[in-house]
């Protein structure tokens, strides 16, 4: 039996061991850092529901721009995001703009202001992004840049992004106005990753309507085929056997989801080695699919229904007479007793935050495996 350890990476953001239908992606980003300034590579939009490997495209961009000698910031957005990218950026980390008199608070990274409060404004922050990069910038060989890889977009606060976009452009425009050749030039690089629902929200904004000369990358299913050689390359190489046939099987099992490709193949490697096998197979698979789907089902889409509004969720649960079919829309506003006009409100937002696509006309269907059982489950348990 081999002694490799689990090829499989189903955990979030971990790499996994083939990067299946996404090396378009990393060369359109590789070509942007090599080709100069302007180059339109160097600003790109990363999109897709929980599950979709957002976290694992912006880890491996982030990985082959530091290869090319680029720095790389990368962070999750959350509260404080600017304050971290500046300290990541500046040796003597992020500075306070102002203060006041206020009870003593604690900043991430900095020891407690006592009788102090912290006033971060977006212009004065994006100033203080802004000197951080070029500060940088200036350290680093001719030709070579900064890339701010920022996940999880949409936690971030509006404040926070129009800092990150204002200190772009102007980091931008400053390097123009250096007069270097454009290969010479040191760069910047943004890429921002986030569910669906944010990308129309950032491309709409105002201030962040920039954005809409960035590269967008939808990520979506990945082909069957393609899932099942990478089942073959893979347990081949870290010293497992695995048939065509059912490694096609594990394929149908992962519907194309990326996380449910690694949960799968986690589950059913993981069944193999219990056997003491060298070999995995169906029975290994059919025991595999059946843990994934309760990982899957706790890791994306308990997390995806708490995070859909109430008339999301009350559209979803109307949906469930119907399920595993398609939906007609016209069935929705009678159990649910409200209007066409609302069925057709929430059909829309579903369908933006691709929670649900349309399957022919007037009918809807879920875009999320086995989303269908867990709501029957929840259902059940709530006494809907």
């Amino acid at each position: 039996m081999p002694k490799t350890a689990n090829p499989f990476k189903p955990t979030a953001g971990k790499m996994p061991p083939v990067l299946i239908d996404r090396r378009d992606i990393v060369e359109s980003f590789v070509e942007g850092l090599k080709n100069g300034a302007g180059a339109p590579g160097r600003l790109m939009l990363l999109s897709g529901q929980r599950g979709f490997g957002k976290t694992v495209m912006l880890t491996e961009l982030a990985r082959v721009a530091g290869d090319l000698g680029w720095v790389v910031v990368m962070d999750s957005a959350s509260e404080g995001l600017v304050d971290r990218l500046v300290a990541s950026l500046q040796d003597d980390g992020p500075r306070l703009d102002r203060l006041n008199i206020a009870p003593s608070v604690g900043i991430p990274g900095l020891v407690n202001v006592s009788l102090g409060g912290v006033e971060l404004g977006s212009r004065a922050t994006s100033l203080t992004l802004r000197e951080a990069i070029e500060k940088r910038l200036a350290k680093l060989p001719k030709g070579k840049g900064v890339v701010l890889a920022i996940d999880e977009s949409q936690a971030a606060s509006h404040d926070d992004l129009v800092a990150v976009a204002t200190a772009y452009q102007q980091v931008l425009q400053d390097l123009d106005l250096t007069g270097d050749p454009d290969d010479e030039k040191r760069g910047i690089a943004l890429v921002l990753a986030a569910l669906p629902q944010l990308t129309d929200e950032l491309l709409n904004d105002k201030v962040l309507t920039f954005l809409r000369r960035s590269q967008q990358h939808v990520l979506a299913e990945v082909p069957p085929l393609e899932v099942r050689d990478a089942y073959v390359k893979v347990a081949r190489q870290s010293g497992k056997r695995i048939s065509l046939d059912v490694a096609e099987r594990a394929a149908d099992f992962a519907l194309g989801y990326p996380y449910m490709v690694q949960l799968v193949g986690y589950y059913m490697w993981q069944s193999s080695q219990r056997r003491e096998a060298d070999e995995i197979t169906l029975e290994d698979v059919e025991q595999g699919a059946t843990d994934a789907v309760k990982a899957f089902q706790d890791a994306v889409c308990a997390p995806t229904f708490d995070g859909l509004s109430m008339p999301q969720r009350e559209f979803l649960r109307a949906m469930l007479p119907d399920l595993p079919d398609a939906t007609r829309i016209v069935d929705i506003p009678k159990r649910t007793k409200k209007s066409m006009s609302w069925a057709n409100k929430y059909r829309a937002s579903l369908i933006a935050d691709q929670i649900i696509v349309a399957d022919g006309k007037g009918l809807v269907r879920l875009a999320i495996p086995h989303m269908g059982d867990y709501l029957k489950r929840e259902s059940a348990r709530l006494g809907y």
